[in-house]
C-alpha cells in the first residue's frame, strides 16, 4: 500500500519521521513530502514539489489546517483512498472537501494505527 506523507521532516524527533521510518519497517512503499530541500529519511528523498505520483493509497497529514491549504488541489489529484488526519491536524474545510470527493476520512494518529495493526 502506498502512502503519502505530508509534512515529513528529516528531524528524527518528529511525529513525521518516525511515521515514514515505522511504515517502511512495516513493507509499506511510503512517499514523504515536506518543505527541507536536499533532506532525506530512511534513504528515501522529501520530495519537496506536488509531484504526481500514481497509486496513492493513503495520505497522512502532518501540517497543521493553515499549512494544509496550498495542498488541497494537490490531495485531491492523487486519488487517495482515504486521508488520516493525525492529531493537530484536523481540518474542518479539509475534511468536508474529501468527504464531498468520497474520500475516507480517519481521525487517528499513524503511529498508534501501525502499532496496533489498525494501518
Amino acid at each position: 500500500m502506498k502512502t503519502l506523507v505530508l509534512g515529513a521532516s528529516p528531524n528524527p524527533e518528529r511525529y513525521s519521521y518516525l511515521a515514514v521510518q515505522r511504515l517502511i519497517n512495516n513493507g509499506h512503499e511510503v512517499v514523504p513530502v515536506g518543505i527541507r530541500k536536499n533532506s532525506f529519511i530512511e534513504g528515501l528523498p522529501i520530495l519537496i514539489d506536488k509531484v504526481h505520483i500514481e497509486g496513492i493509497h493513503t495520505i497522512t497529514l502532518y501540517l497543521n489546517a493553515k499549512r494544509q491549504e496550498a495542498y488541497y488541489d494537490y490531495l485531491l489529484s492523487l486519488k487517495p483512498k482515504r486521508v488520516i488526519f493525525n492529531p493537530g491536524t484536523e481540518n474542518a474545510s479539509l475534511l468536508k472537501l474529501l468527504k464531498d470527493n468520497n474520500i475516507e476520512t480517519v481521525i487517528a494518529c499513524t503511529l498508534v494505527m501501525i502499532s496496533t495493526g489498525q494501518f
